[in-house]
């Protein structure tokens, strides 16, 4: 997804596997479209759209979603053939005890891992890192790059949660603590720049440690201060709040 409709323009989101969306704009090449799970807006190029009659649109409003639970799998139409890989994360409509599935008029095989029930605290630090060295890229929600909020929102995501895109809007969720020693593993930091502005969350792990995307996805320690970088010898994040969301 990009922030204006045109190649040159920053991405700032990615559409995973198995997510829908409304059509709120059409060009000749784009289309602005606001995503159903988390309601982010941004524009995609046109050979990247699949529609879905109103038929299908409510089938899969009412689908139970599973939930790829592995850094990579293929996914192979039944009916061509053809084969592609899929993504951690991706979501995956109704799959049924052969790992069949459709989306609109397309039925496809699965057959990696998924999930489709909450996780607890333990299991969210073991899937947050299933990221770790995974590259930085801004508006990126995979394992081949990912920001810092698609981190912690990919991450929430597979332990059975929703919860925003950006930073500066997780951080509005969920019981604010005062001090780390309050946190437990699998709650969130969130910090701020020098206007005060939210742009940065990493989720927080025993022993006072963070596990956040910055250069990619890292292990730093985290104090009052902020977060520390034994590499640059200092501080690189300035701490805002915590919060406990779930």
């Amino acid at each position: 997804m990009r922030l204006e409709a045109a190649d040159a323009s920053e991405m700032v989101n990615q559409v995973i596997f198995g997510e829908s969306y409304d059509v709120l704009e059409q060009r000749k090449k784009w289309l602005r479209i606001r995503l159903h799970h988390d309601r982010y807006e941004g524009w995609i190029d046109r050979k990247q759209f699949h529609i879905m009659d109103e038929k299908q649109a409510e089938k899969r409003a009412k689908a139970k979603l599973w939930i790829a639970s592995d850094l990579i799998e293929i996914v192979s139409q039944v009916d061509g053939g053809s084969f592609f890989p899929i993504f951690l994360g991706s979501l995956i409509p109704n799959l049924d005890k052969e790992k069949n599935f459709k989306l609109a008029d397309e039925k496809f095989h699965f057959n990696g891992p998924a999930v489709n029930k909450k996780q607890n605290r333990e299991q969210l630090v073991e899937i947050a890192f299933q990221y770790l060295h995974a590259p930085y890229l801004w508006g990126g929600r995979t394992p081949f790059g990912i920001d810092c909020s698609g981190f912690t929102q990919m991450v929430y995501r597979l332990c059975g949660h929703q919860i925003p895109r950006d930073a500066y809007q997780q951080a509005e969720l969920g019981e604010t603590l005062s001090f780390i020693e309050e946190s437990e593993p699998g709650d969130l930091a969130f910090f701020d720049n020098n206007e005060g502005r939210i742009t940065h969350v990493g989720i927080i792990l025993k022993d006072n440690y963070i596990l956040h995307a910055s250069g990619k996805v890292r292990l730093d320690r985290l104090d009052q201060s902020g977060i520390f970088n034994p590499e640059e010898r200092g501080h690189t994040h300035k701490l805002r709040v915590i919060k406990k969301i779930i």
